[in-house]
């Protein structure tokens, strides 16, 4: 079925590549990824003691998120400003405890490396910012 002249001119002046013109009025579009609770508890370590934990989690599911916890103890970040430290603490805890239960299924295990990748990116994503903020201190 051929389509009717009015909807390919406005097909054709949506997609640039098709001959049309489409308007550019310069807006920034900002993703933000919306986190769970368990997720955005995950701390901003040191790139090392990330990667540690990343292989503590794939060889002993839950390890590294156990040991995770504790680095939230002592001062490291996360995407959970408003939560009191301990609960951050006991969320990280939860989330070891769910990786431990489910290794059996092998889900745990899954997530116990998905977790562990987490903290590395997040470690080398604070990094960077760290670099870009000295970076700018200079100018």
């Amino acid at each position: 079925m051929e389509p009717s002249p009015k909807d390919g001119e406005s097909a054709a002046a949506a997609e640039p590549g098709r001959g049309g013109t489409a308007p550019s009025s310069g807006v920034v579009v900002q993703v933000r990824e919306k986190k769970g609770p368990l997720r955005a508890a995950i701390p901003y370590m040191p790139f090392p003691v990330a990667v540690i934990c990343l292989f503590l989690n794939t060889f002993v599911p839950g390890l590294g998120t156990f040991v995770s916890a504790f680095t939230v103890l002592c001062g490291a970040r996360t995407d959970l400003p408003d939560r009191h430290m301990c609960c951050v603490f006991w969320l990280n805890i939860a989330a070891a405890l769910i990786q431990i239960l489910t290794a059996i299924v092998m889900v745990g295990w899954i997530m116990s490396i998905f977790w562990g990748m987490d903290m590395v990116i997040l470690a080398i994503s604070q990094a960077e910012r760290r670099c870009r903020a000295a970076g700018a201190d200079l100018h």
